[in-house]
């Protein structure tokens, strides 16, 4: 009798199979329930108290009492917790590092900038910031862009991305260096552009490198050199090519605007924000809320320049706002939120030598322009994601979301501060820091 050899597996075999174990998608991902005090939803106008979220893969699934938790959940528990959709900084700049900015771009390359910019963000991402939004930055090439990519990728973490490479601007502009004599050739850091023609073909290479909005400064502004931020810059034939050229690419425009009729201008024409907003009128208000503009009011900068620690070349202009406008900014910022202007959260600070925690400040001063806490966290959260288009994605803690959630200690309602002390981040589902683990 001839037996027959058994055959065994080879290690190749092995191999094989453990990897269709890995890898097949019939393997769900981990259900997580995440547990505190209670939860700011970014769309109601109270916390839900006593609910628990729950989160399969990078998506919210359900909000649910606490007694009717699922079995098959993995339970984190963060005690006494207020939850709440991650915060949105729809004006960002996270390339630039120093006070002198206008300048900084040619001091190192764009790829040690754009280093020193996922720094940054990485910072941002754990205070509690799980998407930005940037308003233009200091490179001459496209570092943002090349983050944003890697992030998509899966190659790094960090914050969601959309935004604008650079401010467009005219010759002598915000976005132009001014105080070099002529006889220097620098490269400055906005594209500056002149008449229709150069402005077509700057939205276009933005578009063409990834950019997904475009920045334009209609006016002047408070802290570059050599310009007047009550001076319209662009003409109303420039300023209508942009939003052409814009449109035909499928981008929104934000509009840096503190000039009044720059302002009009711009919302008349089709911006879909306005950055700033200094001189706004009560027309530029009602021209705001007939075509849906959103206001971008970026108080907290002019406050953080207030300190002596911090210097800006164009510093006077700075110290006369806090002395002689701010109060009046404020109102207006009031007045336009009390019409109906949808008021979003931008800090306007810029990359990694920056506090992080102190971005939580513009919420704090959107209170005192007459928000409630509510309409403050609101105005970082849901407000912005729809803005971007993006509502139906992420900025609130609904069903169907994506899981971006952050969670603080004590309610932020009772004091907006807490939001300078998050201790856990979850973005896109996944856990980026929980200081409640901690003993």
């Amino acid at each position: 009798m001839i037996r027959k050899k058994r055959k065994y597996p080879s290690i190749c075999q092995h191999f094989i199979f453990l990897c269709l174990i890995c890898c097949s998608p019939l393997i769900l991902a981990e259900k997580i329930a995440l547990v505190g005090a209670q939860v700011i939803d970014g769309i109601g106008n109270k916390p839900l108290r006593g609910k628990t979220i729950i989160i399969e893969g990078n998506r919210i699934i359900a909000l649910v009492d606490k007694k009717a938790i699922p079995r098959d959940v993995k339970l984190i528990e963060l005690n006494g917790a207020t939850l709440l959709p991650g915060l949105i900084d729809s004006h960002a700049h996270p390339l630039i590092a120093g006070d002198d900015y206008q300048t900084d771009h040619l001091q190192g390359s764009s790829a040690y900038k754009t280093l020193k910019g996922y720094k940054a963000l990485r910072n941002l991402l754990n205070a509690g910031w799980t998407t930005v939004r940037v308003a233009g930055d200091t490179d001459v090439y496209y570092g943002n862009q090349d983050i944003k990519r890697l992030i998509d990728e899966g190659v790094l973490i960090g914050p969601r991305i959309f935004g604008a490479a650079h401010y467009l601007s005219i010759t002598g502009g915000g976005g132009d260096v001014n105080y070099y004599s002529p006889e220097q050739q620098l490269i400055a850091d906005g594209l500056v552009v002149d008449g229709v023609d150069e402005i077509r073909k700057a939205v276009r290479t933005e578009a063409k490198y990834g950019a997904d909005w475009i920045k334009v400064l209609v006016t002047g502004a408070f802290m570059s050199v050599g310009d007047n931020p009550r001076n319209v810059q662009f003409s109303e034939e420039e300023f209508r090519a942009l939003m052409e050229e814009a449109n035909r690419q499928d981008m929104p425009v934000m509009a840096h605007a503190h000039a009044t009729e720059g302002i009009k201008m711009a919302v008349r024409l089709g911006a879909r924000s306005i950055e700033h907003g200094s001189y706004m009128d009560d027309e530029a208000i009602r021209l705001m809320k007939k075509h849906g503009a959103y206001l971008v009011p970026t108080i907290y900068v002019g406050d953080y320049y207030a300190d002596p620690r911090y210097v800006l070349r164009e510093q006077t202009i700075n110290d006369d706002y806090i002395k002689n406008y701010r109060h009046i900014f404020l109102s207006l910022v009031g007045k336009a939120h009390k019409a109906g202007v949808p008021v979003v959260v931008g800090v306007d600070l810029g990359g990694y030598d920056y506090d992080p925690t102190v971005y939580a400040r513009e919420l704090a001063v959107l209170i005192e322009a007459g928000l409630s806490p509510m309409e403050a966290i609101q105005a970082a959260t849901r407000v912005p994601a729809e803005m971007l288009y993006k509502g139906d994605e992420f900025g609130s803690i609904k069903a169907g979301q994506l899981a971006d959630i952050i969670a603080v200690s004590a309610s932020p309602l009772d004091d907006i501060s807490e939001l300078e002390r998050v201790k856990f981040v979850m973005a896109n589902g996944e856990i980026i820091r929980n200081d409640f683990s901690l003993p």
